[in-house]
Protein backbone atom coordinates (compact mmCIF):
# COMPACT_ATOMS: atom_id res chain seq x y z
CA UNK A 1 0.00 0.00 0.00
CA UNK A 2 1.34 3.43 -0.93
CA UNK A 3 2.06 6.13 1.60
CA UNK A 4 -0.75 8.28 0.17
CA UNK A 5 -3.25 5.47 0.84
CA UNK A 6 -1.97 4.95 4.40
CA UNK A 7 -2.63 8.55 5.46
CA UNK A 8 -6.48 8.44 5.18
CA UNK A 9 -6.51 5.16 7.10
CA UNK A 10 -4.45 6.66 9.95
CA UNK A 11 -6.60 9.78 10.09
CA UNK A 12 -9.72 7.62 10.26
CA UNK A 13 -8.19 5.55 13.06
CA UNK A 14 -7.29 8.67 15.05
CA UNK A 15 -10.83 10.05 14.66
CA UNK A 16 -12.34 6.74 15.85
CA UNK A 17 -10.01 6.70 18.84
CA UNK A 18 -11.00 10.25 19.82
CA UNK A 19 -14.67 9.37 19.42
CA UNK A 20 -14.29 6.28 21.63
CA UNK A 21 -12.48 8.31 24.29
CA UNK A 22 -15.26 10.91 24.31
CA UNK A 23 -17.87 8.15 24.62
CA UNK A 24 -15.96 6.54 27.51
CA UNK A 25 -15.58 9.90 29.24
CA UNK A 26 -19.30 10.64 28.95
CA UNK A 27 -20.11 7.13 30.12
CA UNK A 28 -17.76 7.49 33.11
CA UNK A 29 -19.29 10.82 34.11
CA UNK A 30 -22.77 9.38 33.73
CA UNK A 31 -21.81 6.39 35.87
CA UNK A 32 -20.36 8.64 38.61
CA UNK A 33 -23.50 10.75 38.56
CA UNK A 34 -25.75 7.71 38.87
CA UNK A 35 -23.62 6.33 41.69
CA UNK A 36 -23.68 9.63 43.57
CA UNK A 37 -27.46 9.96 43.20
CA UNK A 38 -27.91 6.41 44.52
CA UNK A 39 -25.62 7.10 47.49
CA UNK A 40 -27.66 10.22 48.34
CA UNK A 41 -30.92 8.29 47.89
CA UNK A 42 -29.83 5.44 50.17
CA UNK A 43 -28.52 7.95 52.73
CA UNK A 44 -31.91 9.69 52.82
CA UNK A 45 -33.65 6.33 53.20
CA UNK A 46 -31.30 5.47 56.06
CA UNK A 47 -32.03 8.80 57.74
CA UNK A 48 -35.75 8.00 57.67
CA UNK A 49 -35.23 4.39 58.68
CA UNK A 50 -33.55 5.45 61.95
CA UNK A 51 -35.79 8.46 62.39
CA UNK A 52 -35.76 8.66 66.19
CA UNK A 53 -31.99 8.39 66.40
CA UNK A 54 -31.74 10.89 63.56
CA UNK A 55 -34.04 13.33 65.39
CA UNK A 56 -31.99 12.97 68.59
CA UNK A 57 -28.74 13.59 66.71
CA UNK A 58 -30.25 16.58 64.89
CA UNK A 59 -31.60 18.06 68.14
CA UNK A 60 -28.27 17.83 69.97
CA UNK A 61 -26.37 19.25 67.01
CA UNK A 62 -28.91 22.09 66.73
CA UNK A 63 -28.27 23.02 70.37
CA UNK A 64 -24.51 22.93 69.71
CA UNK A 65 -24.74 25.20 66.67
CA UNK A 66 -27.20 27.55 68.40
CA UNK A 67 -24.88 27.95 71.40
CA UNK A 68 -21.98 28.63 69.03
CA UNK A 69 -24.12 31.23 67.19
CA UNK A 70 -25.12 32.94 70.46
CA UNK A 71 -21.50 32.92 71.67
CA UNK A 72 -20.23 34.66 68.54
CA UNK A 73 -23.07 37.22 68.58
CA UNK A 74 -22.77 37.96 72.33
CA UNK A 75 -18.99 38.37 72.17
CA UNK A 76 -19.22 40.65 69.14
CA UNK A 77 -22.01 42.78 70.69
CA UNK A 78 -20.26 43.20 74.05
CA UNK A 79 -16.92 44.03 72.43
CA UNK A 80 -18.63 46.57 70.15
CA UNK A 81 -20.34 48.09 73.20
CA UNK A 82 -17.02 48.41 75.04
CA UNK A 83 -15.49 50.07 71.96
CA UNK A 84 -18.47 52.41 71.72
CA UNK A 85 -17.99 53.46 75.35
CA UNK A 86 -14.31 54.06 74.68
CA UNK A 87 -15.22 56.32 71.76
CA UNK A 88 -17.63 58.36 73.90
CA UNK A 89 -15.31 58.87 76.85
CA UNK A 90 -13.38 62.12 76.99
CA UNK A 91 -10.72 63.59 79.24
CA UNK A 92 -11.91 66.88 80.74
CA UNK A 93 -9.34 69.46 81.81
CA UNK A 94 -10.57 72.31 84.04
CA UNK A 95 -8.97 75.75 83.71
CA UNK A 96 -9.29 78.75 85.98
CA UNK A 97 -12.62 80.66 85.85
CA UNK A 98 -12.48 83.51 83.37
CA UNK A 99 -9.90 81.91 81.09
CA UNK A 100 -10.45 83.63 77.73
CA UNK A 101 -11.26 81.98 74.40
CA UNK A 102 -7.89 83.16 73.02
CA UNK A 103 -6.02 81.49 75.88
CA UNK A 104 -8.04 78.28 75.42
CA UNK A 105 -7.17 78.32 71.69
CA UNK A 106 -3.45 78.55 72.43
CA UNK A 107 -3.73 75.77 75.02
CA UNK A 108 -5.60 73.67 72.47
CA UNK A 109 -2.65 73.93 70.06
CA UNK A 110 -0.37 72.57 72.77
CA UNK A 111 -2.69 69.62 73.45
CA UNK A 112 -2.89 68.82 69.72
CA UNK A 113 0.83 67.98 69.72
CA UNK A 114 -0.11 64.66 71.36
CA UNK A 115 -0.67 62.08 68.58
CA UNK A 116 -3.29 60.27 70.68
CA UNK A 117 -5.62 63.30 70.65
CA UNK A 118 -8.54 62.84 68.26
CA UNK A 119 -10.89 65.76 68.97
CA UNK A 120 -10.98 68.81 71.25
CA UNK A 121 -13.89 70.96 72.45
CA UNK A 122 -13.29 74.07 74.56
CA UNK A 123 -15.78 76.18 76.54
CA UNK A 124 -15.25 79.41 78.43
CA UNK A 125 -16.83 80.06 81.84
CA UNK A 126 -19.66 81.96 80.12
CA UNK A 127 -20.33 79.06 77.75
CA UNK A 128 -20.31 76.57 80.63
CA UNK A 129 -22.76 78.82 82.46
CA UNK A 130 -25.10 78.90 79.44
CA UNK A 131 -24.84 75.11 79.20
CA UNK A 132 -25.74 74.80 82.87
CA UNK A 133 -28.78 77.03 82.34
CA UNK A 134 -29.94 74.92 79.40
CA UNK A 135 -29.60 71.71 81.43
CA UNK A 136 -31.51 73.24 84.37
CA UNK A 137 -34.35 74.86 82.41
CA UNK A 138 -36.94 72.38 83.74
CA UNK A 139 -36.21 73.34 87.36
CA UNK A 140 -38.29 76.52 87.84
CA UNK A 141 -37.01 77.31 91.34
CA UNK A 142 -33.39 77.04 90.28
CA UNK A 143 -33.99 79.12 87.16
CA UNK A 144 -35.57 81.88 89.29
CA UNK A 145 -32.48 81.94 91.47
CA UNK A 146 -30.07 81.97 88.52
CA UNK A 147 -31.80 84.96 86.92
CA UNK A 148 -30.46 87.15 89.71
CA UNK A 149 -27.46 89.16 88.42
CA UNK A 150 -25.49 88.78 91.64
CA UNK A 151 -25.95 84.98 91.48
CA UNK A 152 -24.78 84.99 87.88
CA UNK A 153 -21.59 86.87 88.84
CA UNK A 154 -20.91 84.43 91.67
CA UNK A 155 -21.45 81.48 89.33
CA UNK A 156 -19.11 82.89 86.69
CA UNK A 157 -16.46 83.53 89.31
CA UNK A 158 -16.52 79.89 90.39
CA UNK A 159 -17.26 78.17 87.07
CA UNK A 160 -14.17 76.78 85.34
CA UNK A 161 -13.42 76.99 81.65
CA UNK A 162 -13.11 73.50 80.21
CA UNK A 163 -11.38 71.51 77.52
CA UNK A 164 -12.91 68.11 76.62
CA UNK A 165 -10.50 65.84 74.76
CA UNK A 166 -11.40 62.67 72.89
CA UNK A 167 -8.49 60.34 72.25
CA UNK A 168 -7.84 57.42 69.90
CA UNK A 169 -6.91 55.03 72.72
CA UNK A 170 -8.50 55.78 76.10
CA UNK A 171 -6.41 53.02 77.70
CA UNK A 172 -3.18 54.79 76.80
CA UNK A 173 -3.36 58.42 77.92
CA UNK A 174 -0.05 58.59 79.78
CA UNK A 175 1.44 60.88 77.13
CA UNK A 176 -1.49 63.32 77.46
CA UNK A 177 -1.28 63.22 81.24
CA UNK A 178 2.47 63.85 81.10
CA UNK A 179 1.94 66.81 78.72
CA UNK A 180 -0.62 68.44 81.02
CA UNK A 181 1.55 67.95 84.10
CA UNK A 182 4.84 69.16 82.55
CA UNK A 183 3.91 72.02 80.18
CA UNK A 184 4.37 75.34 82.01
CA UNK A 185 1.62 77.19 80.13
CA UNK A 186 -0.92 74.44 80.81
CA UNK A 187 0.07 74.13 84.46
CA UNK A 188 -0.30 77.87 84.97
CA UNK A 189 -3.85 77.82 83.61
CA UNK A 190 -5.13 74.73 85.45
CA UNK A 191 -7.80 75.12 88.10
CA UNK A 192 -6.54 74.30 91.59
CA UNK A 193 -9.81 72.83 92.84
CA UNK A 194 -10.74 70.36 90.05
CA UNK A 195 -8.30 67.86 88.64
CA UNK A 196 -8.49 66.50 85.05
CA UNK A 197 -10.77 63.46 84.71
CA UNK A 198 -8.30 60.85 83.53
CA UNK A 199 -10.00 57.81 85.07
CA UNK A 200 -13.72 58.41 84.46
CA UNK A 201 -15.78 55.35 83.35
CA UNK A 202 -12.80 53.00 83.10
CA UNK A 203 -14.47 50.66 85.58
CA UNK A 204 -17.61 50.50 83.43
CA UNK A 205 -15.59 49.68 80.30
CA UNK A 206 -13.66 47.03 82.19
CA UNK A 207 -16.91 45.48 83.40
CA UNK A 208 -18.27 45.24 79.84
CA UNK A 209 -14.95 43.81 78.61
CA UNK A 210 -15.02 41.21 81.40
CA UNK A 211 -18.58 40.23 80.46
CA UNK A 212 -17.48 39.89 76.83
CA UNK A 213 -14.69 37.53 77.90
CA UNK A 214 -17.06 35.55 80.12
CA UNK A 215 -19.58 35.24 77.27
CA UNK A 216 -16.86 34.11 74.87
CA UNK A 217 -15.17 31.63 77.21
CA UNK A 218 -18.39 30.29 78.71
CA UNK A 219 -19.97 29.92 75.27
CA UNK A 220 -16.93 28.11 73.91
CA UNK A 221 -16.92 25.71 76.86
CA UNK A 222 -20.63 24.95 76.38
CA UNK A 223 -20.06 24.60 72.63
CA UNK A 224 -17.28 22.06 73.18
CA UNK A 225 -19.40 20.11 75.66
CA UNK A 226 -22.34 19.88 73.26
CA UNK A 227 -19.94 19.25 70.37
CA UNK A 228 -18.65 16.18 72.19
CA UNK A 229 -22.24 15.07 72.88
CA UNK A 230 -23.17 15.66 69.21
CA UNK A 231 -20.25 13.59 67.96
CA UNK A 232 -21.11 10.82 70.42
CA UNK A 233 -24.80 10.77 69.44
CA UNK A 234 -24.09 10.78 65.69
CA UNK A 235 -21.38 8.18 66.21
CA UNK A 236 -23.89 5.88 67.91
CA UNK A 237 -26.54 6.64 65.28
CA UNK A 238 -24.19 5.54 62.48
CA UNK A 239 -23.03 2.55 64.51
CA UNK A 240 -26.64 1.38 64.99
CA UNK A 241 -27.31 1.95 61.30
CA UNK A 242 -24.29 -0.18 60.37
CA UNK A 243 -25.39 -2.97 62.71
CA UNK A 244 -28.98 -2.91 61.43
CA UNK A 245 -27.76 -3.17 57.83
CA UNK A 246 -24.94 -5.64 58.41
CA UNK A 247 -26.47 -8.32 56.17
CA UNK A 248 -27.15 -5.78 53.43
CA UNK A 249 -23.55 -4.56 53.65
CA UNK A 250 -22.27 -8.17 53.51
CA UNK A 251 -24.27 -8.85 50.34
CA UNK A 252 -22.98 -5.67 48.69
CA UNK A 253 -19.42 -6.73 49.45
CA UNK A 254 -20.09 -10.18 47.94
CA UNK A 255 -21.26 -8.71 44.67
CA UNK A 256 -18.20 -6.45 44.52
CA UNK A 257 -19.70 -3.11 45.48
CA UNK A 258 -17.19 -0.29 45.79
CA UNK A 259 -16.23 0.65 49.38
CA UNK A 260 -17.20 4.28 48.76
CA UNK A 261 -20.64 3.13 47.60
CA UNK A 262 -21.07 1.14 50.83
CA UNK A 263 -19.82 3.90 53.13
CA UNK A 264 -21.38 6.83 51.26
CA UNK A 265 -24.99 6.49 52.53
CA UNK A 266 -23.84 6.57 56.17
CA UNK A 267 -21.84 9.71 55.48
CA UNK A 268 -24.84 11.30 53.73
CA UNK A 269 -27.07 10.37 56.66
CA UNK A 270 -24.78 12.22 59.11
CA UNK A 271 -24.43 15.18 56.77
CA UNK A 272 -28.22 15.45 56.52
CA UNK A 273 -28.29 15.84 60.31
CA UNK A 274 -25.75 18.64 59.92
CA UNK A 275 -27.70 20.42 57.17
CA UNK A 276 -31.04 20.27 59.01
CA UNK A 277 -29.42 21.30 62.30
CA UNK A 278 -27.66 24.21 60.61
CA UNK A 279 -30.87 25.52 59.06
CA UNK A 280 -32.83 25.21 62.33
CA UNK A 281 -30.04 26.76 64.45
CA UNK A 282 -29.52 29.69 62.05
CA UNK A 283 -33.28 30.34 61.88
CA UNK A 284 -33.71 30.21 65.67
CA UNK A 285 -30.70 32.49 66.09
CA UNK A 286 -32.02 34.98 63.53
CA UNK A 287 -35.54 35.07 65.02
CA UNK A 288 -34.21 35.26 68.58
CA UNK A 289 -31.85 38.11 67.73
CA UNK A 290 -34.64 40.15 66.14
CA UNK A 291 -36.86 39.59 69.18
CA UNK A 292 -34.28 40.90 71.66
CA UNK A 293 -32.54 43.46 69.40
CA UNK A 294 -34.72 46.47 70.25
CA UNK A 295 -34.77 45.96 74.05
CA UNK A 296 -30.99 45.47 74.01
CA UNK A 297 -30.49 48.60 71.90
CA UNK A 298 -32.76 50.60 74.21
CA UNK A 299 -30.55 49.49 77.10
CA UNK A 300 -27.58 51.20 75.45
CA UNK A 301 -25.81 48.14 74.08
CA UNK A 302 -24.30 48.58 70.63
CA UNK A 303 -25.73 46.09 68.11
CA UNK A 304 -25.60 48.17 64.93
CA UNK A 305 -22.66 46.22 63.47
CA UNK A 306 -24.27 42.80 63.99
CA UNK A 307 -27.69 44.10 62.92
CA UNK A 308 -26.25 45.36 59.62
CA UNK A 309 -25.03 41.81 58.90
CA UNK A 310 -28.12 39.94 60.12
CA UNK A 311 -30.54 42.19 58.21
CA UNK A 312 -28.67 42.17 54.88
CA UNK A 313 -27.62 39.79 52.13
CA UNK A 314 -24.79 38.67 54.43
CA UNK A 315 -27.39 36.57 56.25
CA UNK A 316 -27.02 33.98 53.48
CA UNK A 317 -23.34 33.63 54.38
CA UNK A 318 -24.27 33.26 58.06
CA UNK A 319 -26.64 30.42 57.16
CA UNK A 320 -23.99 28.86 54.90
CA UNK A 321 -21.33 29.04 57.61
CA UNK A 322 -23.54 27.40 60.26
CA UNK A 323 -24.68 24.69 57.82
CA UNK A 324 -21.06 23.99 56.82
CA UNK A 325 -20.10 23.63 60.48
CA UNK A 326 -23.00 21.20 60.94
CA UNK A 327 -21.91 19.18 57.88
CA UNK A 328 -18.34 19.12 59.19
CA UNK A 329 -19.43 17.84 62.61
CA UNK A 330 -21.63 15.18 60.98
CA UNK A 331 -18.89 14.10 58.56
CA UNK A 332 -16.25 13.77 61.28
CA UNK A 333 -18.60 11.77 63.54
CA UNK A 334 -19.66 9.49 60.67
CA UNK A 335 -16.09 8.87 59.49
CA UNK A 336 -15.05 7.86 63.00
CA UNK A 337 -17.92 5.38 63.22
CA UNK A 338 -17.35 4.06 59.68
CA UNK A 339 -13.63 3.62 60.32
CA UNK A 340 -14.37 1.82 63.58
CA UNK A 341 -17.20 -0.49 62.53
CA UNK A 342 -17.10 -0.74 58.74
CA UNK A 343 -13.40 -1.03 58.01
CA UNK A 344 -13.31 -4.73 58.93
Amino acid sequence: MSKKAEKPEKLKEIKNTKKNLKTMSKSGKSHKLRTTSRVVKYGAIGFGRNIWLSIAATLVMTITLLILFITVIASAVLNATADSFRQRIDVTIFFKPGTSQETLASLEEIIKTDDNVREIETKTSEQEYEKFLDESKDDENLMTTLKDENMKKLMLQSMQSTMRIKVHDIDNIDSLKNLVETNDKLKASLDDERLPTYDVDHAEIQTITDWANIAKNGGLILSFVFLAISILVIFNTIRMAIYSRSEEIYMMKLVGADSNFIRGPFLVEAQMCGIISGIIAATLGYVGFNLVAQPIEDYGISISGIKSIIDSQWLILVYAAIICIGILIGSISARIAIHRYLAK
